[in-house]
């Protein structure tokens, strides 16, 4: 699990504006494949994941095909309304 220091580098900050809102404001993105924590990161998602997609699978959208299931599932539980709002 030690980083491989031939390998290794430091993490790339850079930004996406956000042309959409006014005064352009930026999103900032940092770029870690060859950080020296990319593998203790894998290590951890590793253990990680399983627990976390269990708990949180009945409130977790994972595409475009489960959103329509999800929608479908609360429209025979008459939950939908016309006053229902979405947010993301």
């Amino acid at each position: 699990m030690m980083p491989d220091r031939t390998n290794c580098e430091l993490a790339h900050l850079y930004f996406n504006p956000k042309t959409h809102k006014d005064g352009i404001p930026v999103r900032p993105i940092e770029s870690t494949i060859h950080a020296s924590t990319t593998k203790i990161s894998k290590f951890l998602d590793k253990i990680l994941r399983p627990i976390f997609d269990d708990k949180c699978k009945d409130t977790t959208i994972i595409d475009g095909a489960s959103l329509i299931t999800e929608l479908s599932k609360y429209n025979k539980k008459g939950l939908l309304k016309p006053t229902t709002l979405f947010c993301t």
